[in-house]
């Protein structure tokens, strides 16, 4: 029976393995083949930011059928998992409603030209527009659904054992880390090696620097190995074989955007691990957190507490001491709470001498005995006089 289980669990394992490499195949297929027809539309002498606008906007017009593969991905890893990650969810579905524009959205999403990352542009005007909502833009399908498919993954497993507010003040901190290193590394490069057309004036956009960043925080303790690509490396370094492996497979991509991620990741870590205060920006997480849920917990509060009470003057269920409340009588027959005022019960009809007295300041006066309780098809009959 044993190894039963054990050959069927090795049985699922490779197909999960299959098809995880079936779907990257087809990821890496679908950005060879756009990488390629943008290049032919760059040879024919069109602008580069025309070019890669336009290639942006027709791919949205017209999709190649990931986003579907995309969607099933995420249920199903949602559909398992006993606690679902918010943070995660809210990122997969930013990312992907810039991408698609709906029309409803459409007027207070910026165009991509508006948002591209560009060193010079950004120091020059300084466009925090620019700096921060570059991330959340992407050129084409298949380098939306790579990034995404990245981030459920990563997202999944950081936000879960590190709770969604720490997992939100780092996802903020390592954008704004990653964004920085690489503005700072552009500029280097432009005022100490002249590097001015190919990093200082290059316009790039996409969620990989900080994939990269949480790819290093993921790893950062690891002791095992893993497979990049199908190149076997220890763990702790599988970002920086991927940095090199990604640029050998697609030379398009940003070398210096991905290294900046890289480079945010680790120093993200040195300062976590030198820094024992409480995180100021998982505070601030915390405090907008509270205010845009207060509205919601307010209510649920009004409703738990309107659940507690029945229509009438009073509750039913005995508490301790039969003390219900002040001026409230609780009757012994059928343990409804009634009104200091009344002197017979509400619910059935018993009066509130004998067994019955028993109120906030005097507790119980008589204590009932078995032979004093009235019996049930009198209880019943009391009740249907009273309400019928």
């Amino acid at each position: 029976m044993v190894g039963g289980s054990h050959v069927l669990y090795m049985k699922r394992s490779v197909w999960r393995i299959v098809f995880v490499a079936t779907k990257l195949l087809y990821i890496n297929i679908q950005l060879i083949k756009e990488f390629a027809k943008d290049s032919e539309e760059r040879s024919e002498g069109k602008n580069h930011i025309e070019a890669m606008a336009n290639f942006g906007e027709g791919r949205r017009r017209g999709t190649g059928g990931m986003l579907p593969l995309l969607a099933i991905s995420t249920v199903a890893e949602y559909y398992r998992l006993p606690w679902k990650p918010p943070v995660t969810a809210g990122l997969l579905a930013a990312n992907t409603l810039v991408y698609l524009r709906p029309a409803f959205l459409d007027p207070l999403i910026p165009h991509i030209s508006e948002v591209w990352f560009n060193p010079n542009l950004i120091l020059k005007h300084k466009d925090l527009k620019r700096f921060f909502l570059s991330a959340f833009y992407h050129l084409n399908e298949p380098h939306l659904v790579y990034n995404m498919m990245s981030l459920l993954w990563k997202g999944i497993k950081l936000e879960t054992s590190m709770g969604s507010t720490q997992f939100a003040s780092m996802v903020v901190t390592l954008l704004g880390m990653s964004q920085g290193v690489t503005l700072l590394l552009a500029k280097s490069l432009h005022v100490f090696f002249d590097y001015r057309r190919a990093y200082y004036h290059e316009y790039s956009v996409g969620f990989s620097g900080v994939l990269f960043a949480l790819k290093v925080v993921l790893n950062s303790q690891a002791e095992d190995y893993t497979s990049v690509y199908g190149v076997l490396v220890p763990t702790k370094y599988a970002a920086w074989a991927e940095l090199v492996l990604v640029q050998m497979f697609v030379p398009r991509a940003s070398f210096l955007g991905h290294l900046g991620g890289i480079l945010a990741g680790i120093l993200y870590m040195k300062m976590k691990s030198s820094y024992s205060g409480s995180d100021p920006v998982a505070m601030v997480v915390r405090g907008v957190a509270r205010a845009v849920t207060w509205p919601l917990r307010f209510l649920s509060s009004m409703v738990g507490s309107r659940r507690r009470r029945i229509t009438g003057r009073g509750r039913v269920g005995r508490g301790q001491n039969g003390i219900a409340g002040p001026g409230i009588w609780r009757c012994q027959s059928c343990t409804f709470d009634n009104s200091g005022w009344e002197s017979v019960c509400e619910m059935c009809g018993s009066g509130r001498s004998g067994g019955n007295r028993w109120s906030v300041n005097q507790g119980q006066a008589h204590s009932p005995t078995s032979s004093g309780d009235l019996p049930l098809d009198e209880l019943r009959r009391r009740r249907l006089e009273r309400f019928s």
